[in-house]
């Protein structure tokens, strides 16, 4: 799993649609008829400003998780340097014009991440998705 996996785990993208997916059926027998194939699992909207603003209330150090990669980083417990940014940047597909200018990495980063987190049933709001 990438960063970004590691991002979504934290703020429990997945966990719902996980504990809603039924277990494998048995193979059917001469006398009992097939089960009907499971339904998948309805994708639910994930509190991610919630989550974000709860963890911001019990960390010690005042984190601008809305305008700050690093910050963000920092609330979920994740590895916030260059390296790991750079990393995560290269798994969201960063322009390379942006990759040698770390605040343009950051600043592209912040955004790549709530859009992803939106575009994967987060309740990001317009306003952070500039």
């Amino acid at each position: 799993m990438g960063l970004f996996g590691t991002i979504m785990e934290k703020l429990g993208f997945g966990a719902t649609a996980h504990a809603a997916t039924p277990p494998p059926a048995a193979a059917p027998t001469a006398t009992a008829p097939a089960p009907a194939a499971p339904k998948p699992a309805a994708i639910s909207a994930v509190d991610v400003v919630g989550k974000l603003e709860g963890l911001a209330a019990k960390n010690a150090q005042k984190l601008n998780w809305k305008t700050s990669i690093v910050d963000l980083m920092k609330l979920l417990n994740l590895d916030s340097s260059l390296t790991a940014r750079k990393e995560l940047a290269t798994e969201l597909g960063c322009p390379a014009d942006k990759m040698g200018d770390s605040a343009q990495m950051n600043m592209w980063l912040h955004q790549a991440v709530l859009q992803k987190l939106a575009a994967n049933g987060g309740n990001i709001p317009k306003e952070l998705l500039h």
